[in-house]
Protein backbone atom coordinates (compact mmCIF):
# COMPACT_ATOMS: atom_id res chain seq x y z
CA UNK A 1 0.00 0.00 0.00
CA UNK A 2 2.99 2.17 0.83
CA UNK A 3 4.79 1.66 -2.48
CA UNK A 4 1.59 2.14 -4.66
CA UNK A 5 1.39 5.59 -2.88
CA UNK A 6 4.55 6.54 -3.15
CA UNK A 7 4.24 5.56 -6.81
CA UNK A 8 1.48 7.99 -7.08
CA UNK A 9 2.83 10.45 -5.69
CA UNK A 10 5.48 10.51 -8.16
CA UNK A 11 3.82 10.29 -10.98
CA UNK A 12 2.16 13.10 -9.78
CA UNK A 13 4.74 15.21 -9.21
CA UNK A 14 6.22 14.73 -12.76
CA UNK A 15 3.24 15.64 -14.46
CA UNK A 16 3.32 18.72 -12.16
CA UNK A 17 6.85 19.92 -13.17
CA UNK A 18 5.98 19.08 -16.93
CA UNK A 19 2.98 21.21 -17.01
CA UNK A 20 4.67 23.71 -15.27
CA UNK A 21 7.63 23.75 -17.50
CA UNK A 22 5.08 23.06 -21.05
CA UNK A 23 3.27 26.48 -19.80
CA UNK A 24 5.75 28.76 -20.92
CA UNK A 25 5.63 27.14 -24.38
CA UNK A 26 2.38 27.41 -24.97
CA UNK A 27 0.81 30.52 -22.90
CA UNK A 28 -0.16 32.91 -25.87
CA UNK A 29 2.20 35.63 -24.42
CA UNK A 30 4.91 33.68 -24.44
CA UNK A 31 4.41 32.03 -28.11
CA UNK A 32 4.39 35.86 -28.95
CA UNK A 33 7.37 37.11 -27.00
CA UNK A 34 9.44 34.04 -25.79
CA UNK A 35 12.69 33.78 -28.09
CA UNK A 36 13.64 37.51 -28.82
CA UNK A 37 14.75 40.73 -27.34
CA UNK A 38 13.73 43.99 -28.33
CA UNK A 39 16.60 46.48 -29.58
CA UNK A 40 16.27 49.32 -27.04
CA UNK A 41 17.32 52.07 -28.81
CA UNK A 42 14.01 52.42 -31.00
CA UNK A 43 12.19 53.94 -28.00
CA UNK A 44 15.03 56.28 -27.39
CA UNK A 45 16.04 60.12 -28.83
CA UNK A 46 18.66 58.35 -31.06
CA UNK A 47 15.62 56.56 -33.50
CA UNK A 48 14.06 60.31 -33.25
CA UNK A 49 17.34 61.64 -34.56
CA UNK A 50 17.17 59.07 -37.27
CA UNK A 51 13.78 59.92 -38.33
CA UNK A 52 14.49 63.37 -38.19
CA UNK A 53 17.84 62.41 -40.53
CA UNK A 54 15.37 61.31 -43.34
CA UNK A 55 15.76 57.67 -42.32
CA UNK A 56 12.81 54.70 -42.63
CA UNK A 57 11.70 51.87 -40.08
CA UNK A 58 10.88 48.78 -42.27
CA UNK A 59 10.65 45.04 -41.40
CA UNK A 60 13.37 42.53 -42.10
CA UNK A 61 11.83 39.48 -39.94
CA UNK A 62 10.81 37.67 -36.32
CA UNK A 63 12.90 35.09 -34.89
CA UNK A 64 11.63 31.44 -34.86
CA UNK A 65 8.86 32.83 -37.45
CA UNK A 66 9.11 31.59 -41.04
CA UNK A 67 8.65 33.36 -43.80
CA UNK A 68 7.72 30.41 -45.94
CA UNK A 69 5.94 28.95 -42.98
CA UNK A 70 3.17 31.59 -42.77
CA UNK A 71 4.65 34.85 -43.87
CA UNK A 72 1.44 36.91 -43.07
CA UNK A 73 2.16 35.98 -39.39
CA UNK A 74 5.89 37.01 -39.78
CA UNK A 75 4.14 40.57 -41.62
CA UNK A 76 2.19 40.86 -38.50
CA UNK A 77 4.46 40.54 -35.74
CA UNK A 78 6.62 42.67 -37.46
CA UNK A 79 4.23 45.10 -38.00
CA UNK A 80 3.85 45.00 -34.13
CA UNK A 81 7.46 45.37 -33.63
CA UNK A 82 8.25 48.35 -34.95
CA UNK A 83 4.82 50.50 -35.08
CA UNK A 84 5.02 49.78 -30.70
CA UNK A 85 8.43 51.12 -30.64
CA UNK A 86 9.23 54.14 -33.16
CA UNK A 87 7.27 55.83 -35.98
CA UNK A 88 8.32 54.39 -39.56
CA UNK A 89 9.40 58.01 -40.79
CA UNK A 90 8.99 61.66 -40.69
CA UNK A 91 6.32 61.63 -43.27
CA UNK A 92 4.44 58.32 -41.96
CA UNK A 93 4.00 56.45 -38.64
CA UNK A 94 2.84 53.30 -40.75
CA UNK A 95 5.54 51.04 -41.83
CA UNK A 96 5.32 50.22 -45.51
CA UNK A 97 8.48 48.76 -46.23
CA UNK A 98 9.71 45.10 -45.91
CA UNK A 99 12.88 42.19 -46.71
CA UNK A 100 11.37 39.08 -48.12
CA UNK A 101 13.47 36.06 -48.93
CA UNK A 102 12.77 34.02 -52.59
CA UNK A 103 10.52 31.51 -52.92
CA UNK A 104 7.37 32.49 -52.01
CA UNK A 105 4.44 32.60 -54.35
CA UNK A 106 2.54 35.72 -55.60
CA UNK A 107 0.07 34.82 -53.07
CA UNK A 108 2.10 35.10 -50.34
CA UNK A 109 3.69 37.96 -51.50
CA UNK A 110 0.08 40.01 -51.84
CA UNK A 111 -0.69 38.32 -48.16
CA UNK A 112 2.17 40.39 -47.11
CA UNK A 113 1.41 43.49 -48.83
CA UNK A 114 -2.41 43.06 -46.67
CA UNK A 115 -0.39 42.99 -43.87
CA UNK A 116 0.67 46.59 -44.34
CA UNK A 117 3.60 46.34 -46.03
CA UNK A 118 3.33 47.06 -50.22
CA UNK A 119 7.31 47.05 -50.52
CA UNK A 120 8.99 44.12 -50.39
CA UNK A 121 12.75 43.69 -51.81
CA UNK A 122 15.24 42.71 -52.70
CA UNK A 123 16.01 40.05 -55.41
CA UNK A 124 13.32 37.51 -54.03
CA UNK A 125 12.87 35.82 -57.79
CA UNK A 126 9.43 37.27 -58.93
CA UNK A 127 8.49 37.87 -62.36
CA UNK A 128 7.35 41.32 -61.64
CA UNK A 129 10.18 43.66 -60.79
CA UNK A 130 10.69 47.23 -60.32
CA UNK A 131 14.12 48.61 -60.46
CA UNK A 132 16.24 45.73 -61.02
CA UNK A 133 17.93 48.46 -64.23
CA UNK A 134 17.73 51.85 -64.90
CA UNK A 135 14.60 51.34 -67.04
CA UNK A 136 12.33 48.68 -65.05
CA UNK A 137 10.31 51.51 -63.72
CA UNK A 138 7.58 50.26 -61.85
CA UNK A 139 4.24 50.01 -64.24
CA UNK A 140 1.66 48.20 -61.34
CA UNK A 141 1.21 47.93 -57.54
CA UNK A 142 3.09 44.26 -57.86
CA UNK A 143 6.22 45.50 -59.36
CA UNK A 144 6.79 46.57 -56.05
CA UNK A 145 6.83 43.32 -54.56
CA UNK A 146 10.44 42.56 -55.95
CA UNK A 147 12.35 45.89 -55.55
CA UNK A 148 15.85 45.47 -57.29
CA UNK A 149 19.04 45.62 -55.73
CA UNK A 150 21.24 48.29 -58.01
CA UNK A 151 24.93 49.89 -57.28
CA UNK A 152 26.07 46.53 -55.31
CA UNK A 153 27.12 47.50 -51.50
CA UNK A 154 27.94 49.53 -49.11
CA UNK A 155 30.74 47.02 -47.49
CA UNK A 156 34.22 47.68 -47.92
CA UNK A 157 36.18 45.70 -50.20
CA UNK A 158 32.80 43.90 -51.34
CA UNK A 159 31.28 47.32 -52.90
CA UNK A 160 32.91 49.76 -55.40
CA UNK A 161 32.35 53.67 -55.69
CA UNK A 162 32.61 53.06 -59.35
CA UNK A 163 29.68 50.94 -59.48
CA UNK A 164 27.48 53.20 -57.69
CA UNK A 165 28.76 56.17 -59.79
CA UNK A 166 27.77 54.20 -63.17
CA UNK A 167 24.06 53.19 -61.56
CA UNK A 168 23.73 56.48 -60.42
CA UNK A 169 24.23 58.03 -63.96
CA UNK A 170 22.16 55.23 -65.70
CA UNK A 171 19.48 56.88 -63.85
CA UNK A 172 16.22 55.63 -62.01
CA UNK A 173 16.14 54.17 -58.31
CA UNK A 174 19.71 52.80 -56.93
CA UNK A 175 19.16 50.28 -54.05
CA UNK A 176 22.35 49.95 -52.40
CA UNK A 177 22.73 46.62 -49.73
CA UNK A 178 24.22 47.38 -46.23
CA UNK A 179 24.60 44.62 -43.37
CA UNK A 180 26.36 46.68 -40.41
CA UNK A 181 27.39 43.20 -38.21
CA UNK A 182 27.63 39.40 -38.62
CA UNK A 183 27.58 38.24 -35.63
CA UNK A 184 29.69 39.65 -33.30
CA UNK A 185 31.82 41.06 -36.11
CA UNK A 186 31.37 45.01 -37.49
CA UNK A 187 31.10 45.20 -40.94
CA UNK A 188 33.49 47.82 -41.98
CA UNK A 189 31.81 50.30 -45.00
CA UNK A 190 33.18 51.80 -47.60
CA UNK A 191 34.09 55.51 -47.35
CA UNK A 192 34.71 56.32 -50.80
CA UNK A 193 31.10 55.29 -51.63
CA UNK A 194 30.07 57.42 -48.86
CA UNK A 195 31.99 60.40 -49.71
CA UNK A 196 30.59 60.30 -53.35
CA UNK A 197 26.88 60.08 -52.77
CA UNK A 198 27.35 62.66 -49.66
CA UNK A 199 28.99 64.91 -51.58
CA UNK A 200 29.45 64.26 -55.32
CA UNK A 201 26.13 62.39 -56.30
CA UNK A 202 23.31 64.46 -58.15
CA UNK A 203 20.70 62.38 -56.80
CA UNK A 204 17.78 62.35 -54.64
CA UNK A 205 18.81 60.31 -51.25
CA UNK A 206 15.56 58.76 -50.09
CA UNK A 207 14.32 55.20 -48.48
CA UNK A 208 11.76 52.47 -49.93
CA UNK A 209 8.51 53.78 -48.33
CA UNK A 210 9.27 57.64 -49.38
CA UNK A 211 10.03 56.16 -53.16
CA UNK A 212 6.95 53.95 -53.28
CA UNK A 213 4.56 56.48 -51.86
CA UNK A 214 6.29 59.48 -54.47
CA UNK A 215 5.36 56.87 -57.18
CA UNK A 216 2.10 56.31 -56.23
CA UNK A 217 0.36 59.62 -56.48
CA UNK A 218 0.54 58.84 -60.67
CA UNK A 219 -2.69 56.84 -59.93
CA UNK A 220 -4.77 59.74 -58.70
CA UNK A 221 -3.90 63.84 -58.28
CA UNK A 222 -5.53 66.82 -58.16
CA UNK A 223 -4.66 69.92 -58.59
CA UNK A 224 -5.34 74.08 -58.11
CA UNK A 225 -3.98 76.99 -59.72
CA UNK A 226 -4.57 80.84 -60.16
CA UNK A 227 -3.18 83.66 -61.01
CA UNK A 228 -3.57 87.42 -60.55
CA UNK A 229 -1.47 90.48 -61.15
CA UNK A 230 -0.67 92.96 -58.31
CA UNK A 231 2.06 95.96 -58.89
CA UNK A 232 3.81 94.24 -62.37
CA UNK A 233 4.37 91.19 -60.10
CA UNK A 234 2.44 87.64 -61.08
CA UNK A 235 1.08 86.15 -58.14
CA UNK A 236 0.16 82.09 -58.58
CA UNK A 237 -1.36 80.40 -56.26
CA UNK A 238 -1.11 76.59 -56.20
CA UNK A 239 -2.00 73.89 -54.31
CA UNK A 240 -1.49 69.60 -55.27
CA UNK A 241 -5.02 69.03 -53.47
CA UNK A 242 -5.52 66.12 -50.77
CA UNK A 243 -8.87 64.31 -51.61
CA UNK A 244 -10.45 61.62 -50.22
CA UNK A 245 -10.85 59.62 -53.53
CA UNK A 246 -6.77 59.81 -54.65
CA UNK A 247 -6.37 58.64 -50.56
CA UNK A 248 -8.77 55.73 -50.96
CA UNK A 249 -6.70 54.94 -53.98
CA UNK A 250 -3.03 53.98 -51.79
CA UNK A 251 -4.20 54.81 -48.06
CA UNK A 252 -0.90 53.39 -46.71
CA UNK A 253 1.27 55.59 -49.01
CA UNK A 254 2.61 58.54 -47.14
CA UNK A 255 2.19 62.41 -47.74
CA UNK A 256 5.72 63.31 -49.30
CA UNK A 257 6.45 66.57 -51.18
CA UNK A 258 5.73 66.16 -55.06
CA UNK A 259 7.96 68.24 -57.48
CA UNK A 260 5.80 69.84 -59.89
CA UNK A 261 6.71 71.10 -62.72
CA UNK A 262 6.08 74.53 -64.10
CA UNK A 263 6.63 77.00 -67.15
CA UNK A 264 6.72 80.65 -65.36
CA UNK A 265 8.72 81.94 -68.31
CA UNK A 266 11.72 83.54 -68.54
CA UNK A 267 10.88 86.05 -66.07
CA UNK A 268 12.44 86.02 -62.49
CA UNK A 269 10.90 84.07 -59.45
CA UNK A 270 10.60 86.66 -56.69
CA UNK A 271 9.21 84.56 -53.63
CA UNK A 272 7.63 81.72 -53.11
CA UNK A 273 5.93 81.34 -49.58
CA UNK A 274 3.25 80.21 -47.27
CA UNK A 275 1.31 81.03 -44.05
CA UNK A 276 4.59 81.06 -42.55
CA UNK A 277 7.20 82.98 -44.72
CA UNK A 278 9.27 81.71 -47.80
CA UNK A 279 10.53 78.18 -48.56
CA UNK A 280 13.73 77.09 -48.58
CA UNK A 281 15.84 76.80 -52.30
CA UNK A 282 16.35 73.36 -52.73
CA UNK A 283 19.05 73.86 -55.19
CA UNK A 284 21.99 71.16 -54.27
CA UNK A 285 19.56 69.47 -51.61
CA UNK A 286 19.34 66.01 -51.76
CA UNK A 287 17.24 65.33 -48.73
CA UNK A 288 13.12 64.91 -48.78
CA UNK A 289 11.73 68.58 -48.33
CA UNK A 290 9.40 71.10 -49.20
CA UNK A 291 10.70 74.31 -50.79
CA UNK A 292 11.57 75.06 -54.82
CA UNK A 293 14.31 75.33 -57.47
CA UNK A 294 14.43 77.98 -60.00
CA UNK A 295 16.94 78.23 -62.41
CA UNK A 296 17.21 81.21 -64.92
CA UNK A 297 15.94 80.27 -68.55
CA UNK A 298 14.90 77.12 -66.78
CA UNK A 299 11.51 76.04 -65.06
CA UNK A 300 10.59 76.22 -61.50
CA UNK A 301 10.81 73.13 -59.50
CA UNK A 302 8.56 73.34 -57.10
CA UNK A 303 8.44 70.30 -54.06
CA UNK A 304 4.98 70.89 -51.87
CA UNK A 305 3.14 68.53 -49.71
CA UNK A 306 -0.30 67.64 -50.88
CA UNK A 307 -2.94 69.82 -49.44
CA UNK A 308 -0.28 72.75 -48.55
CA UNK A 309 -0.96 76.05 -50.54
CA UNK A 310 1.88 78.13 -51.76
CA UNK A 311 2.11 81.39 -53.68
CA UNK A 312 4.94 81.92 -56.33
CA UNK A 313 5.87 85.52 -57.04
CA UNK A 314 6.97 86.41 -60.87
CA UNK A 315 8.02 89.44 -62.03
CA UNK A 316 5.68 91.14 -64.68
CA UNK A 317 2.79 89.73 -66.12
CA UNK A 318 3.42 86.12 -67.10
CA UNK A 319 1.29 82.76 -69.32
CA UNK A 320 2.44 80.34 -66.68
CA UNK A 321 1.61 76.72 -67.22
CA UNK A 322 1.77 73.33 -64.93
CA UNK A 323 3.68 71.38 -66.85
CA UNK A 324 3.12 67.90 -64.97
CA UNK A 325 5.34 66.09 -61.75
CA UNK A 326 9.27 65.07 -62.05
CA UNK A 327 9.35 61.19 -62.20
CA UNK A 328 11.91 62.00 -58.99
CA UNK A 329 11.08 64.68 -56.41
CA UNK A 330 13.36 68.21 -57.17
CA UNK A 331 13.08 66.53 -60.49
CA UNK A 332 16.14 64.65 -60.31
CA UNK A 333 17.08 61.53 -62.49
CA UNK A 334 18.41 59.32 -60.28
CA UNK A 335 17.57 57.99 -56.60
CA UNK A 336 18.95 56.56 -54.12
CA UNK A 337 18.24 54.06 -51.34
CA UNK A 338 20.25 52.35 -48.47
CA UNK A 339 18.62 49.18 -47.00
CA UNK A 340 20.31 48.11 -43.79
CA UNK A 341 19.60 44.47 -43.77
CA UNK A 342 18.90 42.46 -40.58
CA UNK A 343 18.98 45.29 -38.17
CA UNK A 344 19.13 44.19 -34.74
CA UNK A 345 21.27 46.93 -33.02
CA UNK A 346 20.45 50.56 -34.07
CA UNK A 347 23.20 52.20 -32.40
CA UNK A 348 25.63 50.52 -33.20
CA UNK A 349 24.59 50.16 -36.85
CA UNK A 350 24.29 54.01 -37.45
CA UNK A 351 26.57 55.88 -35.00
CA UNK A 352 29.65 55.68 -37.76
CA UNK A 353 27.23 57.65 -40.66
CA UNK A 354 26.63 60.53 -38.49
CA UNK A 355 29.14 62.68 -40.34
CA UNK A 356 27.76 62.11 -43.69
CA UNK A 357 24.59 64.15 -43.72
CA UNK A 358 23.15 63.69 -47.07
CA UNK A 359 23.00 59.32 -46.54
CA UNK A 360 19.30 58.42 -45.62
CA UNK A 361 18.70 54.62 -44.73
CA UNK A 362 15.73 51.94 -44.84
CA UNK A 363 16.17 50.62 -41.33
CA UNK A 364 15.45 46.54 -41.81
CA UNK A 365 14.55 45.99 -38.12
CA UNK A 366 14.50 42.63 -36.11
CA UNK A 367 14.60 42.12 -32.54
CA UNK A 368 17.65 39.81 -31.46
CA UNK A 369 17.08 36.31 -30.61
CA UNK A 370 17.39 36.09 -26.77
CA UNK A 371 14.74 35.64 -23.93
CA UNK A 372 11.13 37.07 -24.07
CA UNK A 373 9.59 39.99 -22.46
CA UNK A 374 6.87 37.95 -20.39
CA UNK A 375 7.38 39.39 -17.19
CA UNK A 376 5.91 35.73 -15.24
CA UNK A 377 8.79 34.00 -16.84
CA UNK A 378 11.26 34.72 -13.92
CA UNK A 379 8.56 33.80 -11.18
CA UNK A 380 7.75 30.41 -12.97
CA UNK A 381 11.38 29.60 -12.76
CA UNK A 382 11.08 29.90 -8.92
CA UNK A 383 8.18 27.49 -8.81
CA UNK A 384 9.81 24.86 -10.63
CA UNK A 385 12.63 25.17 -8.30
CA UNK A 386 10.93 25.11 -5.21
CA UNK A 387 8.78 22.54 -6.27
CA UNK A 388 11.52 20.21 -7.28
CA UNK A 389 13.44 20.55 -4.59
CA UNK A 390 10.69 19.98 -1.75
CA UNK A 391 9.38 17.29 -3.98
CA UNK A 392 12.99 15.19 -4.01
CA UNK A 393 13.55 16.65 -0.47
CA UNK A 394 9.70 13.98 0.28
CA UNK A 395 11.54 11.66 -1.83
CA UNK A 396 14.44 11.11 0.25
CA UNK A 397 12.57 11.43 3.72
CA UNK A 398 10.46 8.80 2.20
CA UNK A 399 13.79 6.54 1.78
CA UNK A 400 14.99 7.31 5.26
CA UNK A 401 17.77 9.36 3.52
CA UNK A 402 18.91 12.96 3.37
CA UNK A 403 18.77 15.50 6.42
CA UNK A 404 14.89 14.71 6.91
CA UNK A 405 15.65 10.49 7.23
CA UNK A 406 15.67 8.34 10.40
CA UNK A 407 18.50 9.45 12.14
CA UNK A 408 18.42 6.67 14.78
CA UNK A 409 18.81 3.76 12.27
CA UNK A 410 21.82 1.94 10.86
CA UNK A 411 22.50 0.43 7.44
CA UNK A 412 21.30 -2.77 9.15
CA UNK A 413 18.07 -1.02 11.16
CA UNK A 414 17.09 0.59 8.07
CA UNK A 415 17.64 -2.38 5.86
CA UNK A 416 15.67 -4.61 8.10
CA UNK A 417 12.81 -2.35 8.72
CA UNK A 418 12.73 -2.32 4.22
CA UNK A 419 12.55 -5.97 4.62
CA UNK A 420 9.67 -5.89 7.23
CA UNK A 421 7.70 -3.42 5.36
CA UNK A 422 7.89 -5.83 2.28
CA UNK A 423 7.06 -8.76 4.21
CA UNK A 424 4.11 -7.12 5.78
CA UNK A 425 2.77 -6.14 2.17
Amino acid sequence: MARASQGLFLRGFVVTVLLCLLSSTFSPVAMADVGWEEDGWLRTALAQERLDNGDEFGCYGMPHLSWQADPGAVALECQKYITGRIDASHWGANPVSTFTPPGLTMSQHTTIAGQGFPVQGDMNGLSSTAWHTSEDSPVDDWDWFNLGRRGGSLEQIIGSKEQVQTAVEEGGLVNLYWVGRVNEASIRHDKDIAEYLDLEAQAWMTTWGEAWSYWNVHDCYEIAHSSSVVSNQTIIEFESLLTEQCTAVAPLAWNVPMTWILDVGSESVVDVRDANGTLQSLEGVKKTSEGYTHIESEHLHLSVLRGHNVSIVVNGTVDYDVVGRSQFWNNYSSAVTIAAHDTTDLFKWSKRFTDESNLVFTWLVQPRDGLGEAPWLPFLAVIITVSTITGMMYILKREGLGPFGNKNSDTGKHYGSRQSMFEAE
